[in-house]
């Protein structure tokens, strides 16, 4: 007997075929730590397009907010599986789509994991037409996750439905958690933030440290730079690909992730990778960041808070012994509580068991009700 036919939908670019082609990486994320004899699993593959093509595709992903072209151009696999795993609500709302146009009465039904990531921090900005089809589609999913505990409880508020929380997880052959045994700092201390989400607070980290002589501050991000926020000891970097993105943690003394308020552990990669590679970190409370990494393993500060920002840098500082002891402390968490693709991938793979166990209670539940219906219509002739 075949095992449970897995399908995982990424977004057009995360083809594993593809994806770092060469590096024998898998699929992104880690999905493919859950492949064995029990789920078998395929991945969305990316079509060759021509520009106009894509062009098209883009924008038609931009008005919807998901990219439905690339989910019909799977539809065959999407259609021919089990269960369905979505990383983020981009692919999960156009896989519903897709799933709803293709509905057959009395017909094998996919099973949809519905994970979501920014669909709840957008929703209050969403008019009543986009909440109202985003609403029919997300009917469709028979399970919701997401990647922080303020997420799941928003999707009890917005569609009252209950969502598990997933943790999130590194890939720990691109960064081996490694406990530091030393913390020296350079002088000027050498400060490092990476990031490309909106929600990244720039202007207040540069605020906190920007024009001070005592730090030197390297800000990794595609996002475009205002002018306001240039400063002398600020440097705007472009990063791209593992060994640079490990040339700048090597640099780096302290790593600060800032965020605007969000509620989906927005800089948690950056954390990640910061725990396995030993370095302190400064985040902003906010994105339930906290369901990873406690107050022992990172110095936390309020949103909007310059101030609080550099005090807690020239704490660490002043106290090397502390700074290493909380770096210590996020390897010490990263590794106890499993925050890995590989466990990831389990939490996904546990969810499905359960997805599945209920769909074959309901349908027992089913014919059971099927067969005593029969029963008294028979005694009635």
């Amino acid at each position: 007997m075949s095992g449970t036919q897995v399908h995982v939908h990424l977004f057009h670019g995360a083809d594993p075929r593809r994806y770092r082609k060469g590096e024998n990486i898998g699929s992104l994320y880690g999905y493919h730590h859950a492949e064995s004899a029990e789920f078998v699993l395929d991945y969305a593959r990316d079509a060759s397009e021509s520009a106009p093509i894509r062009f098209v595709r883009r924008g038609l992903k931009a008005a919807l907010g998901f990219d439905f072209i690339h989910a019909w151009r799977n539809r065959r696999a999407i259609l021919q599986s089990d269960v369905i795993w979505t990383h983020t609500e981009q692919e999960h709302l156009a896989v519903a789509l897709v799933l709803l146009m293709n509905a057959k009465k009395g017909g094998a039904r996919p099973l949809l994991l519905a994970q979501s990531v920014w669909l709840l921090d957008r929703w209050p900005g969403y008019g009543a037409l986009r909440r109202a089809i985003y609403k029919r589609l997300l009917r469709r999913a028979d399970l919701l996750t997401t990647l922080a505990s303020e997420n799941a409880a928003l999707c009890g508020e917005y569609f009252g439905r209950e969502a598990r929380h997933v943790l999130y997880g590194l890939n720990t052959n691109d960064f081996p958690p490694t406990t530091p045994t030393q913390w020296k700092p350079h002088t000027p201390v050498r400060v490092a933030a990476i990031g490309n989400d909106r929600d990244r607070d720039w202007t207040t980290l540069v605020s906190a440290l920007g024009n001070d002589p005592h730090y030197q501050v390297r800000i990794a991000t595609r996002r475009r730079m205002p002018a306001s926020l240039r400063a002398e000891n600020v440097e705007i970097v472009r990063v791209s690909g593992i060994q640079q993105q490990h040339a700048l943690y090597d640099w780096a003394d302290l790593i600060v992730v800032p965020l605007r308020p969000n509620t989906h552990a927005s800089g948690i990669t950056v954390m990640l990778e910061a725990a396995a590679l030993g370095k302190p970190m400064i985040a902003t409370r906010v994105g339930a960041l906290e369901d990873y990494f406690d107050d022992k393993a990172a110095s936390y500060v309020e949103p909007f808070d310059a101030q609080q920002l550099r005090d807690a840098a020239n704490a660490l500082v002043a106290d090397p012994a502390r700074a290493l002891e909380q770096a210590r402390e996020a390897c010490e968490q990263l590794r106890t509580r499993d925050l890995t693709t590989q466990q990831f991938a389990r939490q996904h793979a546990q969810l499905t068991r359960e997805m599945l166990r209920e769909r074959d209670a309901r349908n027992g539940e089913s014919i059971a009700s099927e067969r005593r219906g029969q029963s008294v219509a028979a005694r009635g002739m």
